[in-house]
């Protein structure tokens, strides 16, 4: 039976072949049914989001080319390791990647910058200087304030110009520890007389810059005084005889040196008003909102070697939150502007860690009429409520633009009483001001 239903299956395969041919005869092709033609589809186009998608992936391509992504979690910490190195090594150059990729326009082609810079006021001489030029500005002033004050130029020394507060403070009540001595033991010449080479000294004190300036200014002088039982000379410092009758003076000087503090330069808001202008969202920022100390760029490098690490793993909202949290606090300042109902845009430069409080007393300042209450709104149109943030926690950094909105209540008060509204809710002067980047200015947006 099971050969029965082979030889039929095979008998129909064979017929199914189609009709016989002789070897000798030339060979057919089997012709092909004919098959009904259907009408074509009418072809939709893109949509706007796969527009957009498609044009983000070319984006992609070109800029990475024919480079194919790594293949494993290995070959990707081995790639970022490179990519570090290879930042790391053009930091230490002093030399922006973004400058060197061709894709950026060059920067005489580019737009002039909303500032021109950072910059800072001496709190000695009123000056308002670069951020680059603060310190070497500041020590120029203390020495020509030296010439009038030799004691108190250099207290400020002291404590301005050394950055570790902890030997400042031990350092300081050394000094006046040494003070105190004469003071309480004017007939004792050994309270008078201070060894150089003494360890303390030279631990405590030697260290501070604008100590030597201090004790000289303060009635000590140098001198090279016999070791005594050896032939050896030591220097010391020793208190002129005509101190010892102006011992009040050493008091006085003692207190001021504990109870001075740091001079710090002040920033500059460069406060600026813009009329009207499209260009109000658009930033072009100088690099003093971007450059980072040699500190904060070894911690950018440690950051970015644990972000390897982390790349492989699944990482919940709140610690994207925290990483984004992270990122904004690279930034030292931030460049704000706060656009009003008419149009006119006020301008200044903040710390990117003062508070948001900050920022309304500069609005409340501006305005012609200081009671009006009003509410800031970030980009997105989200309010800014909680004044104790920093900015950088509210992700204004480096720039950004903020609409100020009048409380409808009471605007709607002013409108029914009738009183005559200025043109502006601006001071006058600052409308009527020009200058430059350094003060208020009244100007088109397009054109900073």
């Amino acid at each position: 039976m099971r050969k029965f239903f082979q030889e039929i299956k095979a008998d129909l395969k064979f017929k199914s072949a189609g009709p016989g041919q002789k070897l000798s005869e030339p060979s057919r092709a089997p012709k092909e049914k004919p098959k009904a033609e259907a009408a074509p589809r009418p072809r939709q186009g893109p949509t706007d989001e796969a527009q957009m998608a498609a044009a983000a992936a070319l984006a992609r391509m070109e800029l990475k080319g024919k480079a194919k992504p790594p293949s494993s979690q290995e070959a990707i910490r081995n790639q970022v390791r490179k990519e570090l190195m290879a930042e790391a090594a053009a930091s230490e150059k002093g030399i922006s990647a973004d400058k060197e990729d061709p894709a950026f326009p060059d920067t005489e082609a580019a737009a002039r910058p909303s500032v021109s810079g950072v910059y800072f006021t001496c709190p000695l001489t009123g000056a308002v200087v670069r951020r680059d030029q603060k310190e070497k500005h500041l020590r120029e002033a203390i020495q020509l304030y030296s010439s009038t004050d030799p004691v108190a130029a250099s207290i400020l020394e002291i404590h301005t110009f050394n950055k570790d507060r902890e030997k400042v403070r031990v350092g300081v009540e050394t000094v006046a520890k040494y003070l105190d001595n004469i003071c309480l033991h004017p007939e004792e010449e050994k309270y008078r007389k201070i060894k150089l080479q003494n360890k303390v000294f030279q631990e405590r004190i030697n260290c501070l810059e604008g100590a030597h300036n201090f004790f000289q200014a303060v009635g000590f002088e140098t001198r090279t005084l016999p070791v005594p039982g050896q032939e050896a000379t030591e220097e010391y410092y020793v208190l002129k005889e005509e101190m010892l009758t102006r011992l009040e003076d050493l008091k006085d000087y003692k207190e001021q040196l504990l109870s001075s503090e740091p001079v710090r330069p002040q920033l500059d808001r460069q406060l600026c008003v813009f009329k009207p202008s499209p260009e109000a969202a658009h930033f072009e920022l100088p690099d003093d909102f971007f450059n980072l100390t040699a500190e904060e760029i070894k911690r950018e490098q440690r950051l970015r070697t644990e972000a390897v690490e982390k790349a492989a793993m699944l990482r919940t909202r709140a610690m994207r939150e925290k990483e984004e949290q992270r990122e904004m606090r690279k930034y030292n300042y931030t460049l704000l502007r706060v656009r009003f109902p008419d149009g006119y845009i006020l301008q200044g430069t903040f710390y990117a860690r003062e508070p948001v409080s900050v920022l309304y007393s500069f609005v409340r300042e501006a305005l012609r009429d200081d009671w009006l209450p009003f509410e800031l709104l970030g980009p997105g149109g989200l309010k800014v409520t909680d004044e104790n943030l920093a900015f950088n926690e509210c992700g204004l950094v480096p720039s950004a633009l903020l609409t100020l909105v009048w409380d409808t209540a009471v605007m709607s008060d002013i409108q029914a009483s009738g009183q005559e509204q200025p043109a502006s809710p601006l001071k006058p002067e600052l409308l009527s001001r020009t200058g430059g980047a350094s003060s208020c200015a009244t100007s088109e947006l397009a054109g900073v």
